[in-house]
């Protein structure tokens, strides 16, 4: 009978073991079941199963390997495999796998120690771990607004999504990192359109609280925007409310405010990124068109659904025009846009904060709470809470060196 041999190779990394190594297996027609290596600050870990035939067994291919290996300083170690557990293993690749991605300012030992033990604890098994985040010096100040991400590639059945997603995150609470998990499917590989919300997710601001500022009712407007968002009181029924407070307010106001719009960190970033590789855009807003059409035309935004203000004789009526758009009218737009891009839901992303957001989180394929309500963080399946929106690229699957490249196109 055959012998199945893991072979296990370390040391200084440099041009050519693979290539020294797999020649020398070739010269004995061995064939390999299985190859994978990681270096880390040069230092090399390569693994390769292979299959010995039986008339084989006692050829010198150990020992050439032996010789090739030491040539080169590398340390190289053969273990028999266990026919049976060879098999099992084989069976084992039809398992369940999810990917788990940490991201925050920085990374360090307990974030992945209690990440792991997290894991363990649900009899999950990692498989690989991979650095998305650049390199770090550690004789130059960090770059503002620095970011870190790894990412873990994990095996094995999830009996209750839900409530993994709720232990990472308690974790994330306490840890002050994000910690997000998704189902490893061509989908997550796949993503084409990304809605946004505008107001508190693309700017940092509630439009309508700095139109009821400027019309002097910024408290009681800022009360209902509250309790709307905190999911208490119904969107359309809170909307109609705040806008009848801004009737006569003049539209010069309105430029001004669209002039000084602050940007989230990272939104330039990430939406330029996702323009060049092809992504469609979209803010599906409960806030108003006069502002997100100013995001589009700064952006290069591809969709732009919000409230059409009213004016009469250039000042507010306090009254919008068509439709509202609140949280179930979001949701039925994502699905349309999906439809019209001819994609599935699960190659849509939505980044939201508001309870108002909730329904089209809920459908998109990756549904991400950003620096949201608790309301929304809890009931959303991805949460980014300590960082930007370009924390996003990460939750992808992107490197830095990934945009490091496509930036010298």
């Amino acid at each position: 009978m055959s012998q199945i041999v893991l072979i296990n190779v370390a040391g200084e990394d440099r041009p050519g073991i693979i290539a020294a190594l797999t020649e020398t297996l070739a010269r004995y027609h061995i064939p390999v079941l299985d190859i994978g290596q990681s270096t880390i600050h040069d230092a090399l870990a390569l693994g390769m199963l292979v299959e010995l035939p039986a008339a084989d067994r006692d050829s010198g291919v150990f020992r050439d390997l032996l010789f090739t290996a030491h040539g080169m300083g590398l340390d190289i170690r053969f273990t028999p495999i266990d026919g049976d557990n060879y098999e099992r293993w084989v069976r084992e690749q039809g398992q369940p796998r999810h990917i788990l991605t940490l991201l925050g300012r920085e990374i360090g030992a307990e974030h992945i120690a209690r990440v792991s033990a997290l894991i363990a604890e649900r009899g999950l098994n990692v498989d690989r771990i991979n650095r998305l985040s650049g390199r770090i010096s550690r004789r130059t100040a960090p770059a503002p607004h620095a970011l870190a991400s790894v990412e873990f590639s994990v095996r094995g059945a999830v009996d209750d999504l839900t409530a993994l997603h709720g232990a990472l995150l308690g974790l994330s609470q306490v840890m002050d990192v994000d910690v997000a998990v998704q189902e490893d499917t061509v989908f997550r590989r796949t993503r084409r359109l990304v809605c946004f919300d505008m107001d508190s997710t693309l700017i940092q601001t509630e439009v309508i609280d700095e139109l009821a500022a400027a019309a002097g009712v910024g408290d009681e407007v800022a009360a209902i925007t509250e309790a709307a968002m905190r999911g208490e009181l119904d969107f359309q029924e809170s909307f109609r409310r705040r806008m009848a407070l801004l009737e006569g307010l003049d539209e010069s106001v309105l430029v001004g405010i669209a002039e000084r719009l602050p940007i989230t960190e990272g939104a330039d970033r990430l939406i330029a990124t996702l323009k060049r590789l092809g992504y469609k855009i979209a803010i599906l807003s409960g806030g108003f068109t006069y502002f997100a059409e100013h995001l589009q035309r700064r952006f290069g935004v591809d969709y732009v659904y919000a409230n059409q203000l009213e004016f009469r004789d250039g000042r507010l009526t306090g009254e919008v025009a068509g439709e509202i758009v609140d949280g179930a009218r979001k949701a039925e737009l994502l699905r349309e846009l999906a439809a019209r891009e001819g994609i599935r839901l699960e190659q849509v992303i939505a980044v939201g904060d508001g309870a108002n957001d909730l329904p089209m989180l809920s459908i998109a394929g990756l549904g991400i709470a950003f620096h949201a309500k608790p309301i929304v963080t809890r009931q959303a399946r991805h949460s980014i809470a300590t960082v930007g929106l370009d924390g996003i690229l990460y939750l992808l699957g992107m490197r830095d060196r990934d945009l490091a490249a496509l930036d010298r196109i």
